[in-house]
């Protein structure tokens, strides 16, 4: 059972504190990267903290939700290594881990209600990545990363 990284801005407190308990009574460790109250933070400082830790970890996911979803997205997927996917119900849930081989899940905590986020995290956490035709493309994702890596170096 992986770790789970987690993390939001104040938009997303209290849909992440619900998911911090449903993963708890799934039996998930967690990682709460913040924030932990109402006061206003920079979603980019914490979905950078969240995608670092998923990175370096094999053993790790992550999931980071903020009032929209967007930002947090861009934010973690400038991380080497992570492949964030911003979700809005369970067939881009599934796509994102039987296609893609996303690594970290972002979540808008205005949109997504309660019933659906827990619907959608374990669903996102349940699936597996297919590998086979779909592979040479997450493979080519990456690649698109070292390319330009190797450029600016």
């Amino acid at each position: 059972m992986k770790t789970v990284a987690i993390g939001c801005d104040h938009g997303g407190l209290e849909l992440k504190e619900d998911i911090k308990a449903y993963l708890t009574e799934l039996g998930y460790p967690i990682i709460d990267f913040g924030c932990y109250d109402k006061q206003a933070v920079d979603y980019p400082d914490v979905a950078f903290l969240v995608a670092e830790a998923t990175a370096t970890n094999d053993n790790y996911v992550g999931i980071m939700i903020d009032g929209v979803g967007i930002g947090s997205t861009m934010t973690a997927n400038k991380v080497p290594g992570i492949r964030c996917a911003l979700c809005w119900d369970l067939s881009t849930v599934i796509n994102s881990r039987d296609h893609n081989n996303a690594n970290m899940l972002a979540i808008g905590g205005q949109f997504i209600g309660k019933g659906l986020a827990r619907q959608m995290v374990k669903t996102w956490l349940d699936t597996p990545f297919s590998g086979g035709r779909h592979d040479k493309r997450v493979t080519k994702i990456m690649e698109v990363e070292s390319r330009f890596l190797k450029r600016f170096r």
